[in-house]
């Protein structure tokens, strides 16, 4: 609840400044402001987006879904994407055009008035928001965290945009802070879509974390090897699966009760993740010549002279 109060805010914040925008738009025909119009817009929509990503990321399995519903958030995040892509390419054509043409916008005080209220309002929200990631760990939370924090370089460049343009006389000043504004847009579409897809793609972790995972199972010496690791991430959900080997003198019952307290162990170290392990009796080699299946993680070959 916490979380969707959080989006829910966003949200409201996204429409009023939406609102603010589009009539400093009117009066001041500023591309500048034009495209802050169309980051706010982008907000409610990523925000709404989000909302309803998350939502349905945080429903349980079911019988069609065993692996849940988290990659909604991905899907969430090209669809947002898409609207920010086609929102900057207009707004690059029309600072464009502007440019060529050499107009001129009107009444500066109202757009930077509304710039100014901007920034307040946002910093308010992005305040509000990092209190509740530090309470919840929210990952969609702390992502919408940063694309409003960003927020108030815009509203900044587009007070001085205005600035530049109607007081010092800098009559390219706005269309130019317009063209800066969507390759600014364009560029966090291509980083927004390289997560989704890494997501949709089931790119491994890190290997920064996957070495300290590795670090935690090795922790357990029953363990005597661990091969054929691999990991993914669905929406705030991670997922794990590896081999590991045992003594092949135990009972079902003793590796039962080894692999339980190693599950444990690991979901307390790496909360919010599914863990599924395979036990092989010590030596065991399931695909011989696949070293990416079958190296020891626990215990891997020395480096060679060459290394």
């Amino acid at each position: 609840m916490t979380a969707q109060r959080a989006a829910q805010a966003s949200v409201a914040t996204a429409l009023l400044l939406g609102g603010l925008k589009a009539w400093a738009v009117a009066r001041t025909g500023s591309v500048a402001v034009l495209a802050s119009l169309a980051d706010s817009g982008l907000d409610l929509v990523a925000s709404l987006v989000t909302l309803l990503g998350v939502h349905w990321a945080a429903q349980p399995a079911d019988a069609e879904h065993r692996f849940g519903h988290g990659k909604a958030e991905a899907l969430a995040a090209l669809f947002q994407v898409g609207v920010i892509a086609v929102s900057a390419f207009a707004i690059l054509l029309r600072a464009i055009e502007r440019l060529v043409r050499h107009q001129a916008g009107t009444d500066a005080e109202v757009g930077i008035g509304v710039s100014l209220v901007a920034i307040v309002l946002t910093l308010l929200l992005t305040r509000y928001q990092r209190a509740v990631v530090a309470r919840t760990r929210s990952v969609a939370i702390g992502t919408d965290n940063i694309h409003y924090e960003s927020d108030l370089f815009l509203n900044g460049a587009v007070i001085a945009a205005l600035a530049l343009d109607q007081y010092f006389g800098w009559r390219g000043a706005d269309a130019l802070f317009g063209i800066g504004i969507a390759l600014w847009l364009m560029w966090g579409a291509w980083r927004a879509s390289v997560q989704a897809i890494d997501q949709l793609m089931d790119k491994e972790w890190s290997a920064e974390k996957r070495a300290r995972f590795v670090e935690v199972a090795g922790r357990h010496p029953e363990l005597l090897g661990l091969h054929d690791l691999r990991t993914r991430t669905s929406g705030q959900q991670d997922f794990v699966q590896f081999h590991v080997w045992m003594d092949g003198r135990m009972s079902v019952a003793e590796a039962h009760d080894i692999t339980e307290r190693l599950e444990a162990h690991l979901a307390e170290e790496f909360p919010g993740t599914e863990i599924l392990i395979h036990i092989d009796p010590e030596g065991q080699v399931d695909e011989p010549g696949n070293a990416l299946a079958e190296t020891d993680l626990l215990n891997p070959p020395a480096p060679g002279p060459d290394a």
